[in-house]
């Protein structure tokens, strides 16, 4: 997974953009992390709590959550909980697979500490 964070010194913003299957992660920690060091130390808490574990935990956002499971980070678009089924072209797949990306914890950690070291920094 290749990501790279960038910050627009214009007006301020940060920007995340990660590789093609992990584009949500880029939008989950500008969207629902941000600068929120709380959280970060949370996440970081509760994955350091979940290696030798097979407990599951969830961080709900606004529009982006987090899952913490069977040593894996998903973070999906809240609509995908919908118990609904809806009945959408099937064009609407290709969209889905950007509305959730999972990986391993060990590279979730990296990259949450990663972009905790980046916001600190800028």
């Amino acid at each position: 997974m290749d990501y790279e964070f960038k910050k627009n010194t214009l007006d301020g913003s940060y920007h995340a953009t990660f590789s093609m299957g992990h584009e949500i992660i880029g939008r989950w920690l500008i969207e629902e992390v941000g600068k929120d060091f709380e959280k970060m130390d949370t996440i970081l808490g509760q994955i350091g709590a979940l290696k030798n574990s097979t407990k599951e935990w969830r961080l709900l956002g606004d529009e982006l959550s987090l899952i913490l499971q069977d040593h894996e980070a998903i973070i999906q678009a809240n609509y995908l909980f919908s118990e609904e089924e809806e009945d959408f072209d099937e064009d609407m797949h290709f969209y889905d697979e950007e509305s959730v990306s999972c990986c391993g914890f060990e590279d979730f950690e990296l990259v949450l500490q990663a972009w905790r070291a980046f916001v600190t920094r800028f």
